[in-house]
């Protein structure tokens, strides 16, 4: 299987890839697809971004964005997907509230967080943001959330600094299953070139959403999820108009990364809990790589939530912290003998 192809976040920000067939899932009630979002009355006006709680410095110099989503309970860190930002999750954090204090963050490059020096996207910069803001916020033990990049960050972060979470949550963490990490490359991968052609920048808010409304596959989104990467995704541009925060060029070197870090050799260094999970309409991170990876963890469960892909965070949200409730409280934090 040539997996510079056909895994690795396929799906992420890439309004010309589509959800694969669905599959049969496992562990899990059916839901219902969520309802295809389309343009209201109320998507006119500018953009209303969220404003950053705060910044962490990171040991290279990047201050990293986070918010302070809310919630009672045990502390729970938010890492989104390339292209995406933070306050994406804010849905996901509106069900996840009950159970958790909801922090999300914008990875380096992302949202409110500026790109790194020299453009330097290893995603090690990744799992130094996660452990920035753990710190700067106080989150003592906290559990983590992470989706595709945020889910491989989570991963990182644990391995560098073991016993920094008492639980992981990652839905189709982007992981390359070898002893050996990839070079950083441009060829053959088709969501670095893809990145490049990024359509940056729309003349008004609204022309953004219905631009996205129709296309696969934010087509899938939760309107609120949608409607939350467009205020938070992009920024005003002098002479009216709105572009892209994560840059084009910025994106396609973080897809270049993709398989150039070693949290698979790695695995083992994580002893809390781990829940790997997907979608049963992926065809990204699907059942046979997840059980792969759970094969090298001390505490793997894995599970497939059925109606949705690759998006499954910002498809549906309830039916996602449903999952995350379900396997993250209660959890035994008492580290393995």
């Amino acid at each position: 299987m040539n997996l510079r192809r056909t895994s690795g976040e396929r799906l992420a920000n890439s309004p010309s890839q589509e959800a694969g067939a669905p599959a049969q899932g496992r562990g899990t009630r059916p839901v219902a697809s969520p309802s295809v979002p389309t343009p209201r009355p109320s998507d006119a006006g500018p953009l209303r971004p969220a404003t950053p709680s705060g910044r962490a410095p990171a040991p290279d110099g990047v201050g990293v964005a986070w918010y302070d989503l809310g919630g009672e309970g045990p502390d729970l860190l938010l890492a989104h997907a390339t292209g995406f930002c933070g306050p994406v999750l804010a849905p996901l954090a509106h069900h996840l509230r009950p159970s958790f204090r909801c922090v999300a963050l914008d990875l380096r490059g992302h949202g409110a967080t500026g790109a790194p020096e020299r453009w330097d996207f290893d995603w090690h910069g990744f799992a130094a943001d996660v452990l920035a803001v753990v710190d700067r916020v106080g989150l003592e033990t906290p559990f983590g959330f992470g989706h595709s990049c945020g889910g491989a960050a989570l991963l990182l972060a644990e391995e560098a600094r073991p016993g920094t979470f008492a639980g992981l949550y990652c839905f189709e963490p982007v992981v390359y299953p070898g002893e050996e990490p990839l070079a950083p490359t441009f060829e053959a991968n088709p969501l670095a070139a893809g990145a490049l052609r990024r359509r940056q920048e729309f003349g008004s808010r609204h022309q953004a959403l219905a631009n996205f409304a129709g296309k696969a596959p934010f087509d899938r989104l939760d309107p609120d999820a949608l409607a939350a990467y467009v205020d938070n995704g992009f920024a005003p541009v002098p002479g009216g108009g709105i572009a892209l925060r994560c840059r084009a060029e910025h994106e396609a070197q973080v897809y270049a990364h993709a398989f150039s870090h070693d949290a698979y050799a790695r695995l083992g260094a994580v002893a809390c809990p781990v829940t790997l999970a997907c979608g049963a309409a992926t065809d990204a991170f699907g059942p046979p790589l997840l059980e792969r990876f759970a094969r090298r963890l001390h505490r793997p469960t894995t599970v497939v939530l059925p109606a949705v892909g690759h998006f499954g965070p910002l498809e549906n949200p309830a039916a996602v912290a449903a999952s995350v409730t379900a396997h993250l409280v209660p959890v035994d934090r008492t580290p393995p003998a």
